[in-house]
């Protein structure tokens, strides 16, 4: 288990996400992460990564940039900049805490495994670090209420830290499309089910050549009140624990059952 952080003030902080450097909500989450502790880092993307999922760059030289003192820009994805943080970056001792966004948008249900805001969330868990994810819900085209992430946001990390979980575990927070006094609540929440990509458009280029893009249509289930997508329509903080293990117990019992080779005899004579 993750021991708790009950003293915010003595630990080392390290802020990313995965809309950008330059994005409104890492600056959110950045100005978050300093009023909880003087010693913030922050290792964000250089362009937007939305959409990357939990993935690595493998194939190119991994590049970055010293803003300012304990400021760093990685053209990569958000776990490109989660591990060359921790083993590249931040000198002397590793980060305590891994928080990822303020996202520009949700991540529910199925969105999560496309998010590079929970990736990166993801990585940090990889790497031994307690680690949270944060998106601000909003309907395009009106603008992100950015200020009730940043109403709600400080506490709720500091709750979560006051606590301990598993560390194959990591946190996922989605906060309301409404104002910061409208907030009706919050709830822990079970994953709920929800596909984008459904919305495919086909187009044609100015030379004539076909081209399809991906829109944001979804698919969803008749939200259960348990679910973070039932939980954020009542207007309520959905705050959802994921697990880095994705290996179904139930399933793996019955298929072993099944399928495992008995162990082989011993020949005679050999020792147990």
């Amino acid at each position: 288990m993750l021991p708790p952080l009950a003293d915010l003030s003595r630990a080392r902080i390290l802020v990313t996400n995965d809309d950008g450097i330059n994005a409104p909500g890492l600056a959110l989450l950045t100005r978050l992460a300093e009023s909880l502790s003087d010693d913030v880092w922050v290792v964000a993307p250089e362009t937007e990564q939305s959409g990357t999922g939990h993935s690595l760059s493998l194939h190119d030289p991994l590049r970055f940039r010293e803003i300012e003192p304990r400021r760093f820009a990685v053209a990569g994805t958000p776990t490109d900049c989660v591990l060359l943080a921790v083993h590249k970056l931040i000198e002397g001792r590793r980060p305590d805490l891994v928080l990822s966004g303020v996202n520009r948008g949700a991540n529910l249900g199925d969105d999560i495994t496309y998010s590079g805001t929970v990736a990166a969330a993801m990585e940090g868990t990889l790497l031994g670090v307690r680690s949270i994810a944060l998106s601000q819900i909003f309907r395009y085209p009106e603008p992100p209420p950015f200020e009730t992430a940043e109403a709600h946001g400080p506490d709720l990390v500091r709750r979560l830290c006051a606590q301990s979980w598993p560390r194959n575990v990591l946190v996922n927070v989605n906060f309301p499309n409404c104002p910061p006094e409208a907030v009706s609540g919050l709830k822990v929440t079970r994953q709920g089910r929800r596909k984008i990509g459904e919305g495919i458009t086909e187009r044609t280029d100015p030379r004539g050549r076909p081209y399809v893009w991906i829109g944001p249509q979804r698919s969803g289930e008749r939200h259960g009140d348990d679910s973070d997508l039932g939980v954020i329509g009542r207007g309520m903080i959905s705050v959802t624990p994921l697990c880095v293990d994705l290996t179904h117990r139930a399933t793996l019992g019955r298929l072993a059952e099944v399928l495992d080779d008995p162990a082989p005899e011993a020949p005679p004579g050999a020792k147990p």
